[in-house]
């Protein structure tokens, strides 16, 4: 390990580099990462990589789910629960059943188990793939709040069924009611497991004497706390870190100061970069150890095998994504939906074609044993690793590049625009800033009399709604007085967003800057 140390270090260094032409070309990282790292495997003398299963599942991914939870909006999470649990469940159950079955007709030596197997593994989207394109495009809030929803819990679901088959396969037998049971705790036990120790967390951040760089670490630490906790007792794991994380997220104000929400971002932004980099290098680096295994089936066979479940994926996506207008169109006749309108066929166009595979679905098929318990070969392993590599290498190439110019040429309108994002931000910052001066005068009218750089900030909120300045030298009294009226403005914005249909990235937005004006009051 030591003698190929050098070789990593340069792999961050492509990494790096790819990723920077990626921006440049407005391109999604993931496919210059898995071509990266599949040109860099035909290099002789390239170290042979061996990608640990486990190394994934416990290194990788607790932290990068973390990540996602503390980005989206817990706001918008709850108002499109209905479609997102709808795609991260019952449209990866319906994909895995549709792969089971073409891939028992299809291909020779597959039973439905194995189908089924082949199906958990390759049902659910990436959530980095798709995140990374729209960066560089414009879309409804509702439609990237839905795809995020979606890739937070449908590795779950998948990684649920890719366990019941593994059991069907390895015992020959399907027992319903035990599965049910199964599912029941790995879903209810993940959630309450995730929510548990993400309260303990919280209540040891308030406990006990940390400074920034504690709670950091500590933050750090939590999703692999979260993640081994309720693997241990046989529950889910990945609904069990989201879980946490979306509860530690949510209550965010509560536990952390500003100087550790301020480095924690930057710090969970680096992390997740170089963690995202390196698992979508390794999927084209394992291209010789997939390949390595097909003796049985000619090469251009297997790779017919894997366009074949490629295309029933696109095609069960898509029809899920119609079958979800039809049922909400049908369901708002008896209960309330975050939107009864009749979306039209675009939304359901984009949200079908954005179907990406990554990092959990190679994850899981390495996870499948050499061996079975009694001693005999796993069937058709080196098949499934192929498959999967195929569906990931396709869906990145066609569907990622082809995307953004879907959604630049489709152009879907915004139903939930009321104005330019930068003026409903100006108009949230001056109502703030009435709201700051407002308190001031009725609180600490004694203080700004006595404090000249209090009624100075007093006046600039009131002749111009900008912020004061804070970086005259300030006394100690001051300082408080304004540390209570910037928390005093964290509530007024965390009020309003819970009672009113603001955008959440613009609550954010505001409250970074609170944390930074703080920020500043700890350095004068």
């Amino acid at each position: 390990m030591f003698h190929d140390f050098p070789f990593y270090l340069g792999l961050i260094v492509i990494i790096l580099l790819l990723i920077m032409v990626a921006n440049k070309a407005k391109i999604a990282y993931p496919v210059l990462l898995v071509l990266g790292g599949l040109g860099i495997s035909f290099i002789p003398g390239i170290p042979a990589l061996h990608i640990d299963s486990e190394l994934i599942f416990l290194i990788f991914l607790p932290p990068l789910l973390y990540e996602a939870s503390w980005a989206i909006s817990w706001k918008e999470l709850w108002k499109w629960r209905r479609i997102i649990t709808s795609f991260a469940f019952l449209v990866v159950f319906f994909t895995a059943i549709s792969v089971a079955f073409v891939a028992n007709y299809f291909i020779p030596g597959f039973s439905l188990a194995l189908g089924f197997l082949l199906g958990g593994i390759v049902s659910p989207p990436d959530a980095v793939s798709a995140g990374a394109i729209l960066k560089f495009v414009k879309v409804p809030k509702r439609f990237s709040s839905i795809l995020e929803g979606e890739s937070l819990l449908n590795d779950a679901s998948s990684l649920i069924i890719f366990r019941f088959a593994m059991i069907a396969v390895a015992t020959g037998q399907f027992v319903w009611h035990e599965a049910a049971l199964s599912f029941v705790w790995m879903v209810i036990g993940g959630v309450a497991i995730g929510v548990a120790v993400g309260y303990i967390i919280m209540k040891l951040h308030r406990l006990l004497p940390t400074d920034a760089n504690a709670d950091i670490v500590l933050d750090v630490i939590t999703p692999y706390a979260i993640y081994i906790a309720a693997e241990e007792v046989h529950s889910s794991g990945v609904l069990a870190v989201v879980s946490g994380g979306l509860l530690l997220s949510t209550h965010r104000l509560g536990y952390l100061s500003s100087s550790s929400r301020l480095r924690g971002i930057n710090v969970w932004e680096s992390l997740s970069f170089v963690l995202n980099g390196l698992v979508f290098m390794f999927i084209g680096l394992d291209l010789p150890e997939i390949t390595a295994g097909l003796e049985d089936q000619g090469l251009w066979t297997a790779t017919g095998y894997g366009l074949l479940v490629t295309l029933v994926l696109i095609v069960a996506r898509f029809i899920s994504a119609y079958m979800a207008v039809v049922v909400t169109l049908i369901m708002r006749n008896f209960i309330t939906v975050a939107d009864a309108r009749h979306p039209g066929y675009k939304v359901p166009m984009l949200l079908g074609w954005a179907g990406m595979r990554g990092v959990v679905s190679l994850a899981a098929a390495l996870s499948i044993p050499v061996q079975l318990d009694d001693g005999t070969q796993f069937p058709e392993r080196n098949l499934i690793l192929y498959i999967t590599f195929i569906v990931i290498l396709t869906t990145l190439l066609l569907q990622g590049l082809t995307l953004p110019l879907m959604i630049q040429k489709i152009k879907i309108p915004d139903p939930d625009f009321i104005m330019p994002e930068e003026e409903l931000y100006n108009k949230i910052r001056r109502k703030l800033n009435y709201y700051a001066l407002e308190q001031m005068r009725a609180d600490y009218s004694k203080e700004m009399d006595e404090h000249p750089v209090l009624y100075q900030m007093a006046c600039k909120w009131e002749d111009t709604g900008q912020l004061g300045d804070t970086t005259a030298i300030m006394a100690d009294e001051a300082k408080e007085v304004y540390r209570d009226i910037l928390e005093r403005q964290r509530k007024w914005l965390t009020t309003k967003n819970r009672e009113q249909n603001i955008d959440e990235e613009i609550v954010r937005k505001h409250l970074l800057y609170l944390d930074i004006e703080e920020e500043k009051l700890n350095l004068l």
